[in-house]
């Protein structure tokens, strides 16, 4: 059985209301497993030696989904886990993780999620990653994602990472090496305030002829919180890859951006953008007059900007 607060956040971060009764999942609560179940198609197996699992996704799996949640409510908790995904070729599947940490507690909670994926030939991934925190104790909430995607020939992954509220701190690394014809879309939006601090890190090396990487953040730094975003994109071939960073400061808030774009190949087209700044005084003014009080219109703003 899962308290309130457990159920909670699993459907904040997975959208499960309870425990699933079928499909694929492997739900982990204070660093232990809370549920796990395969499928015909799909194998979840508890690593030996270390804290983790690998997912075995058959080749040809098409149109099924597989949840992950990692979900922290005691104080003091440090967990750190290692999920493998082997991707068949030509599967076409859904993956559905992300970590909610309730902190009520002086000590700081932290979750570090080590994810590799390995996708075989014409293989798709959608990969959607929720990251929250709550709870009124003083102890930090700390999450750190990192994934590691290694794309075979032709495949694909979009990955979208959103992070809206109270993490205190997050370290996100991200890194990928494709081979040729493969492309991955990367998505992240988060918003900071207080003194929070957020990290995000892109290292994509474009091998193949053909590959591309599409990497976007959206960011929103209020109060006094602090953002760095970096990126690189190596491109050794015949390859297209974007970087694209535009975040919104408020109050007293702090967003740096360091791109960073290599080519090696006389074929290879990068590019990289990046936009910094406040809320336009004339977009405010417009709902304002619509009846929107400043705050509202602010809020407004920023849905709209990270929707």
């Amino acid at each position: 059985m899962l308290d309130d607060v457990i159920k909670n956040l699993l459907a904040e971060v997975s959208d499960l209301p309870e425990i699933p009764t079928n499909g694929a999942f492997n739900i982990r609560s204070n660093g232990a497993s809370a549920g796990r179940h395969s499928t015909e198609n799909i194998q979840i197996e508890p690593k030996v030696g270390r804290s983790g699992i690998d997912i075995f996704i058959q080749p040809g799996t098409k149109d099924e989904n597989v949840h992950i949640p990692a979900l922290i409510t005691e104080s003091g908790i440090h967990d750190v886990v290692y999920n493998d995904f082997h991707v068949g070729e030509g599967a076409d599947v859904t993956i559905v993780a992300g970590c909610g940490i309730h902190n009520c507690g002086e000590s700081e909670s932290l979750h570090q999620g080590i994810h590799r994926f390995f996708l075989g030939k014409n293989a798709k991934v959608k990969y959607i990653e929720k990251h929250i925190g709550e709870g009124d104790g003083n102890g930090k909430r700390i999450i750190n994602p990192e994934t590691y995607i290694e794309g075979g020939e032709n495949s694909y992954l979009e990955m979208d990472t959103v992070q809206l509220k109270g993490v205190d701190s997050t370290k996100r690394i991200s890194s990928a090496k494709l081979a040729a014809g493969a492309t991955i879309v990367i998505r992240e939006k988060i918003m900071t305030h207080g003194e929070q601090y957020a990290e995000t890190s892109f290292d994509v090396v474009l091998e193949g002829a053909g590959s591309s990487a599409k990497l976007i953040s959206r960011s929103v730094a209020k109060d006094r919180s602090r953002q760095l975003f970096r990126s690189k994109i190596v491109g050794n071939t015949d390859c297209y890859g974007h970087s694209e960073c535009d975040a919104i400061i408020m109050d007293d808030g702090i967003v740096a951006a360091e791109p960073e774009i290599v080519a090696n190949d006389v074929d290879a087209t990068l590019i990289h953008e990046a936009a910094i700044g406040k809320i336009a005084g004339d977009q405010l003014m417009k709902l304002m007059t619509l009846g929107l009080t400043e705050a509202e219109a602010e809020a407004q703003i920023i849905n709209g900007f990270l929707k």
